[in-house]
């Protein structure tokens, strides 16, 4: 099997990642957008939420970042150069065990903000779920800090030409696609789809980032079967 084909059956390894973890974004959140307290992802939807949603959710992100890993690791063979290869794959191994860190995070904040609405404790639900997302807020900002860095070295190795992709393959990249739907979220009006949506950002760029390595792809090896 040619390395092209093995990468581009990595990737579609990594779409149904990102099937994996776009679901249980939209599944832990989907529904009502009215909230009454600062956190705005502490809905009157998210209270009624059946704990098999969250149980799914988080049950989905295992599967998922395990097909996220087979095409992170796989496209690094694009890359110039044992060392960047090397680089990139290291700090792809570090970045991935925060996306299960910040899923688990979530989904325990809402699940008890959803326990506590249902038996009893409401008037407790939003200042208690609120106090432990402040409490440990900083999670969030250590594992973006892990998460980041290996799609703003691929950018910069796209950039520099150290990859085999063409230089405009820069604008191919999670993060631009992330800043770009955070964009159209914006004209989004309120409802149930735009929270979900939201949610699930990451994981929809995700989706353009493989959708579009695999087009490219495709479209190099049909030029290389026309030059032979």
């Amino acid at each position: 099997m040619s390395n092209d084909k093995k990468i581009t059956l990595a990737l579609f390894c990594g779409l149904l990642g990102c099937v994996c973890f776009g679901a249980g974004d939209w599944l832990m959140i989907y529904g009502d957008t009215a909230y009454s307290g600062t956190l705005s992802w502490l809905t009157t939807g998210a209270a009624q939420i059946a704990p098999w949603r969250n149980s799914l959710a988080m049950a989905l992100a295992f599967p998922g970042i395990i097909l996220y890993g087979i095409a992170l690791f796989a496209i690094g063979k694009l890359i110039k150069g044992e060392r960047k290869q090397r680089v990139y794959r290291y700090l792809t191994a570090f970045s991935l065990t925060p996306w299960l860190c910040l899923h688990l995070f979530y989904i325990m904040i809402l699940y008890g903000f959803a326990w506590m609405s249902g038996n009893g404790y409401a008037s407790a639900a939003i200042p208690i779920s609120e106090a432990a997302f402040s409490h440990f807020s900083w999670l969030v900002l250590v594992s973006e800090a892990l998460m980041l860095p290996p799609y703003i070295y691929w950018g910069w190795l796209v950039l520099r030409k150290q990859s085999v992709l063409p230089r405009q393959m820069i604008l191919s990249n999670p993060l631009i696609f992330y800043f770009a739907l955070k964009l159209i979220t914006l004209l989004m009006p309120d409802s149930a789809f735009r929270l979900a949506f939201t949610n699930g950002l990451m994981s929809e760029s995700m989706v353009l980032w493989f959708g579009s390595i695999l087009v490219w792809l495709r479209l190099h090896r049909n030029q290389e079967l026309r030059r032979t």
